[in-house]
């Protein structure tokens, strides 16, 4: 992989818009001192986070069909795991896990 150190070289969009608001505070003779300026702008992502979560909640948590497919072939004697891929799957899950 080549690295182009020429790219990034263009100042980023939030920086110029930046600066075009305080060019033109300068223009205008305002000097402020920055306090109250601040701005937020929330979008609608945290209302659509919590809509699916509310969908999520009202889901089972055990798949009772899935559970019952699963105990019919163990009993029957279809269900035949490979113990090293169940211990490498608890394995990978303890790493992955937070504390």
């Amino acid at each position: 992989m080549r690295i182009d150190l020429t790219q990034g070289t263009q100042p980023a969009a939030e920086t110029n818009r930046t600066n075009a608001r305080d060019s033109a505070a300068i223009n205008n003779g305002s000097t402020s001192s920055g306090l109250g300026e601040d701005q937020a702008q929330l979008s609608g992502a945290h209302a659509q986070v919590e809509a699916l979560a509310a969908q999520a909640a009202q889901l089972p948590e055990v798949r009772q069909a899935r559970v019952q497919i699963l105990r019919q072939a163990l009993q029957s004697g279809q269900y035949n795991p490979d113990p090293e891929k169940i211990a490498g799957a608890m394995f990978a899950d303890m790493i992955a896990a937070p504390a």
